[in-house]
């Protein structure tokens, strides 16, 4: 009897539902079909000419060695001068940790805190790799369903009764992925109460979309409202959504010293540190001009009022705006039960997505890789063209129901 080479633990995973969708669009585009893929979550953007610069100054520098784990001293200092300016939070160069990007910030967090059989108290619409992430470092992902009646956002009362002598930790994402959910000051104020009833439970805030906010919104803090957390709550963030640096490769985290300690010797055992280069544009990201992140911001809430209008006009479907971001995340709930033309009945949100992906060419990634279902996300970071084109494709589709 054989036995597998895979540990059970990694044996509890699964791939990314979205790196899996924009695989299946790019093969089916191989083979000569028109695909519109509305699927994956980056900016598209080019990176600011002047972070470019600012990366081809440090390569002719000689900047292209290891640098010290945590990152250099020149991004560590941006990274707090950051956190302070705009978001009010103090910190000390060495409670900040880079990383390859946000998503190792999170995974060395649970990784460095999580014990078996530990929960982490994941609202939902979620993004994918939230759970998986927990799973793989033995820990137990509690999730907890935010529908659309409370605009996708966790309650207090959720909150209270979900704690256990368990939890470890309470991740929140605001804005959303998928959502594009924004959390108010006083939705903020009402979880940290509920979190000072609670001083066993680590508080980790995923900040990565915080300045892709739409409408004037306020970017408030958990921190900035509540600074008794501080000394348990992990601030998780990144370069790139806001500077369309995704291939870059940086995301930091602020928090307490003990446990960016333990995050930095994991990462010193790992990855070790971050692009040599891509943290020398990180310094110019933080420190240069903002004006391309205004500007970014504006083209797509153009986009996402243009989209709203066209998906909201198609029968069946609908989709509440969003504060931030850039995916809808559509309720497909009006197209259970009908048929395609070829004579299947669309019995979940996977079956609409397949659907519209096998007639019409639209890559859109199904809900219930979020955690919520019926509904589909959709980006919004392409062109308003392709944008349209999508919506006027999934018209077609819909229209050719029965």
């Amino acid at each position: 009897m054989s036995t597998s080479r895979i540990s059970a633990r990694v044996q509890r995973i699964k791939p990314s539902p979205s790196s899996a969708a924009s695989d299946r669009a790019n093969e089916l585009r191989r083979q000569g079909k028109s695909i519109i893929n509305l699927v994956v979550g980056e900016p598209d953007f080019d990176t600011p000419a002047h972070i470019r610069a600012a990366a081809c100054t440090a390569i002719e520098r000689g900047e292209t060695r290891y640098t010290a784990n945590a990152g250099t001293p020149q991004l560590r200092q941006a990274i707090v001068d950051k956190l302070q300016r705009e978001n009010g939070l103090s910190y000390a160069t060495s409670q900040v940790l880079v990383t390859s990007g946000a998503k190792s910030a999170i995974f060395n967090a649970f990784a460095a805190t999580l014990g078996a059989g530990d929960e982490v108290l994941i609202p939902a619409p979620y993004w994918v790799s939230y759970p998986d992430m927990v799973l793989a470092c033995e820990g137990e992902p509690v999730t907890l369903a935010c529908p659309e009646e409370n605009a996708f956002k966790l309650t207090p009362a959720q909150l209270r009764d979900a704690i256990t002598p368990r939890t470890r930790w309470l991740l929140l994402n605001s804005p959303s992925n998928p959502t594009g959910a924004s959390y108010s000051a006083a939705e903020l104020r009402a979880l940290a109460d509920v979190l000072l009833d609670a001083p066993h439970v680590l508080l980790m805030t995923d900040d990565i979309y915080e300045h892709i906010r739409y409408d004037g919104l306020d970017n408030p803090h958990i921190l900035a409202i509540e600074p008794a957390l501080s000394d348990r709550t992990l601030v998780v963030n990144g370069v790139s959504k806001t500077y369309a640096m995704t291939g870059w490769r940086i995301g930091y985290a602020a928090g307490p010293a003990d446990v960016i300690g333990a995050m930095a010797t994991l990462q010193s055992q790992s990855t070790s540190n971050a692009c040599s280069v891509s943290q020398a544009a990180a310094v110019e990201a933080l420190n240069g001009d903002q004006q391309f992140v205004k500007d970014s911001v504006q083209v797509y809430q153009q986009r996402r009022d243009r989209c709203l209008d066209l998906l909201n006009g198609i029968d069946g479907l609908s989709c509440r705006k969003p504060d931030g971001a850039f995916y809808l995340y559509v309720n497909c709930s009006g197209l259970l039960g009908k048929t395609t033309p070829q004579g299947k009945r669309l019995d979940s949100d996977y079956d609409v997505v397949m659907y519209l992906l096998e007639s019409q060419g639209v890559a859109v990634v199904a809900g219930t890789a979020y955690g919520l279902a019926p509904f589909f996300r959709m980006s919004i970071a392409t062109a308003l063209d392709t944008l349209e084109q999508g919506c006027s494709r999934i018209a077609t589709a819909v229209a050719a129901l029965n």
